[in-house]
């Protein structure tokens, strides 16, 4: 069976026996039609199943309603709280958020910015696959020279003119290490799980880990594991760590998925969660649901989130408007 035609304003307009710009209004300003024109229109228009085409309405009057939202990974718990928090805020202030996943691929992320500027969306809040200080994608030349307004998430860009919201990375290393040191005093041995070697967030964590180390006035062996914030990346450092060295006094996931993978590595070794200090960045996904006491470094993903769809709005609405740095502190839960 062949496809209906998706119905055309000029096809409601015929019906309705008036012209299409008095369909537009209809959408657009029903307040100018008299009450049984509007009822006509609409009548037809439901009845053809016909929907206005919101793009074409917002190259037609210069404004977009859509921001545009790219991001590594919808995986990670933590990034899928800040999407929603996105969401809510985009909602309350009447847009629509248009989600990129790139799976942590840049020619994937390329392509994305390209989509979004082709769709001349309103705005875009930009969360990269590397924040490493050499990766400078090609695309980063259109967005500083354009006028659509960007919010980097989490992880930023180096060197870039943009607003961004990021975490306070540094302090919530060092509350986690002041917490391991504390938690098991004979602690000598701290295994550190952490994101790839040359990020800065995993930089900024490990120093913030070092401070509270150096600061004990303690000798302690720190054994640093870097990976990519992924559980099996994470499960398979951690079970070689295991088998080679054995148990250490205490361990730091740098985020959700790297401590869950730890956590899989030491059930799988048969060595008990409660032998060793444990700490990670945010909170494990419904852990308090299954009575698993594992302390963390909690940011409030909704909120994050929040703040970027906020800038960007600001942005929107004021062009020109300098770029700012939001910074979320972490608290400790333990």
């Amino acid at each position: 069976m062949s496809k209906k035609a998706a119905a055309t304003i000029t096809d409601v307009a015929r019906l309705a026996n008036v012209t299409t710009i008095t369909v537009s209004r209809a959408f657009n300003q029903p307040q100018l039609l008299k009450p049984q024109t509007l009822e006509r229109i609409l009548g037809i228009a439901r009845e053809l199943d016909y929907v206005p085409n919101a793009f074409a309405r917002g190259l037609k009057r210069s404004e977009s309603l859509i921001v545009g939202v790219v991001t590594a990974s919808v995986y990670n718990p933590f990034y899928s709280d800040m999407i929603q928090g996105i969401s809510r805020e985009a909602k309350r202030q009447g847009y629509t958020i248009m989600l990129i996943d790139t799976d942590g691929v840049a020619e994937l992320e390329e392509k994305a910015i390209q989509t979004l500027l082709g769709y001349r969306v309103a705005g875009i809040i930009l969360s990269p696959v590397s924040d490493e200080p050499g990766y400078q994608p090609a695309y980063l030349s259109q967005l500083r020279n354009g006028d659509v307004p960007v919010v980097q998430l989490d992880r930023t860009l180096h060197g870039t003119p943009f607003s961004l919201v990021v975490l306070d990375n540094f302090h919530s290393g060092v509350k986690a290490g002041a917490y391991l040191l504390a938690r098991q005093p004979a602690v000598r041995r701290v295994l550190a799980l952490t994101g790839p070697a040359r990020s800065r967030i995993s930089h900024d964590r490990l120093a913030g880990l070092q401070q509270a180390i150096a600061g004990s006035g303690r000798e302690v062996r720190l054994d640093v594991i870097p990976g990519d914030y992924t559980l099996e990346p994470a499960y398979r450092a951690a079970l070689a760590y295991l088998d080679e060295h054995g148990a250490p006094d205490a361990l730091f996931g740098f985020n959700q998925l790297i401590t869950l993978g730890a956590l899989k590595a030491l059930r799988d070794r048969g060595i008990p969660r409660s032998s060793l200090a444990i700490c990670g960045i945010d909170r494990l996904p419904f852990a308090d649901i299954f009575e698993i006491p594992i302390a963390c470094v909690a940011h409030d993903g909704l909120r994050t989130g929040e703040t970027a769809m906020r800038l960007v709005l600001e942005q929107i609405q004021q062009p020109g408007r300098p770029a700012v740095r939001e910074v979320m502190v972490g608290e400790l839960e333990g």
